[in-house]
């Protein structure tokens, strides 16, 4: 696998740790009635999702397209 692809991977692996580590915290209801819970992970889990899928789709088709294997 080539250095290039691993790098545009890091953001893909941070979305997912973002998402699981969301279900893991969980909410809870203070007893005064406020909700407790880390909800900034949730976007920046897909943030990070996009960004990483994005740089993977660009590096396959600059890649492709490079070596000439279109028609």
């Amino acid at each position: 696998m080539k250095r290039k692809y691993l790098y545009a991977s890091i953001p893909v692996i941070m979305g997912a740790i973002c998402m699981v580590s969301y279900n893991i915290i969980g909410s809870r209801v203070e007893p005064d009635g406020t909700l407790v819970e880390p909800f900034f992970l949730i976007p920046l889990g897909y943030l990070f999702s996009f960004v990483g899928i994005a740089t993977l789709i660009i590096f396959a088709l600059t890649s492709f397209l490079k070596n000439g294997n279109h028609q």
